[in-house]
């Protein structure tokens, strides 16, 4: 299986960087309405002149930048991706928690709240509906944030890295990833006792893998 590295989803380059201000302003606004039509029409009818049209751009700068509807909800993925992460990483330079479990549910907490609040989220997630090799062309999505997730969590709370970890890792986030895609089928705004569920799931089995290799206190 893939190693799991802390930072394998690195950016694919557009089909243009954009180098000044405006051309960057501009692509934002295309995956800000790539992500407002994904949710209100869905991938299979999405268009490139249809987000050119929610953008405000001519369509020929659609292709400035992007071939295609599937490099923009690449891109988009990739946006939300970073987002998260980086949600993930505030809150653990700002809280403090008694332990890798408290951890666990800060960031299962930023997965539902982007899910019920950020435009395209719930449709594409990272990625999945689209392609599962959309942020690494080596590993599936879930590989990608497992990966990122670990690296937070060793950085955090001095786990041991080994294989063990990574096993550990992407179970975790395949089974939470299941029964959260469970939880806003059985209900569109997240249903809280499967949310719970899928705190208790991922508590269960990480507390089991990692007892040998966590740290003991002084």
């Amino acid at each position: 299986m893939p190693r799991l590295e802390d930072d394998c989803a690195s950016p694919k380059p557009l089909r243009r960087q954009p180098t000044q201000r405006r051309s960057a302003r501009r692509v934002e606004r295309m995956l800000d309405a790539c992500a407002e039509l994904l949710d209100e029409i869905g991938y299979e009818s999405l268009s490139t002149t249809r987000i050119a049209d929610r953008a405000g751009v001519a369509i020929g700068s659609v292709y400035q930048f992007f071939p295609d509807k599937r490099a923009i909800t690449q891109e988009l993925t990739r946006r939300n991706v970073e987002l998260f992460v980086t949600r993930v990483g505030r809150r653990f330079m700002e809280e403090d928690y008694r332990g890798w479990w408290e951890a666990i549910d800060a960031i299962i907490d930023e997965y539902v709240d982007m899910h019920r609040s950020v435009p395209g989220f719930k449709s594409l997630q990272f990625g999945d509906v689209v392609d599962l090799n959309l942020l690494d062309s080596d590993s599936d999505n879930n590989t990608v944030i497992a990966g990122r997730l670990r690296g937070l969590l060793l950085n955090e709370f001095g786990l041991a890295d080994s294989h063990e970890l990574d096993i550990a890792a992407l179970v975790a986030v395949e089974a939470c990833d299941a029964v959260l895609k469970l939880a806003f089928r059985y209900d569109q705004n997240g249903s809280e006792e499967i949310i719970d569920a899928a705190r208790q799931l991922v508590r269960g089995f990480l507390s089991r893998q990692l007892r040998s290799y966590t740290p003991q206190p002084d």
